[in-house]
């Protein structure tokens, strides 16, 4: 047996001091690894969360988007021959007020397109979401298309709109709350 240099009462050498710090280091690399995994861990779960509201909130510009396009796709080929079918695709796309006053001007609209054998035929060219949240969007939309009736001496005529829409989460649908001209 081997006696420790310079050591009181002639200890023996062991090499338990060794193994103690061998235990300890590999303790001390398990804590830090289970560290890492749990870090690695939340960061995959709150980018998994991330994921997933962005993927809720393209889909509401998709679906807000479509029903635009829908409304001004409505709102701009309207044709006397049968005026109360276009109307009605109008009103099918509509809530609140914008409902009510397009509802109630419906027979006025109808006369008017009837007398002049009005037909309106267009596309939307472009439409953006300009602000969106749960339960309402703005919507900006460019249109194309032409006019003919009686004062067009039945000619096609271009006709080019800028619309704003504002519309309405209503259920699972997105309905138009106000249309406006601008620009």
């Amino acid at each position: 047996m081997e006696v420790a240099a310079g050591r009181p009462g002639d200890e023996p050498v062991t090499a338990g001091g060794t193994r103690a710090r061998l235990d300890i280091g590999l303790f001390v690399l398990v804590l830090v690894l289970a560290c890492a995994c749990v870090f690695g861990g939340v960061l995959v779960v709150q980018q998994h969360r991330e994921n997933q509201r962005a993927a809720v909130e393209q889909e509401r510009y998709g679906d807000v988007l479509a029903a635009a396009r829908d409304e001004v796709k409505a709102f701009i080929n309207i044709d006397y021959r049968n005026a109360q079918e276009s109307i009605g695709a109008v009103a099918a796309g509509a809530t609140g007020d914008f409902k009510k006053q397009y509802d109630s001007s419906t027979d006025g609209v109808v006369k008017v397109l009837q007398r002049e054998q009005s037909v309106m035929d267009g596309d939307v060219l472009w439409a953006g979401v300009v602000d969106v949240d749960a339960d309402s969007a703005t919507v900006l939309a460019a249109t194309t298309g032409t006019v003919a009736n009686r004062s067009t001496r039945n000619q096609q005529v271009a006709r080019y709109f800028r619309l704003k829409l504002d519309l309405q989460k209503v259920g699972d649908q997105w309905l138009t709350s106000n249309l406006e001209f601008v620009g």
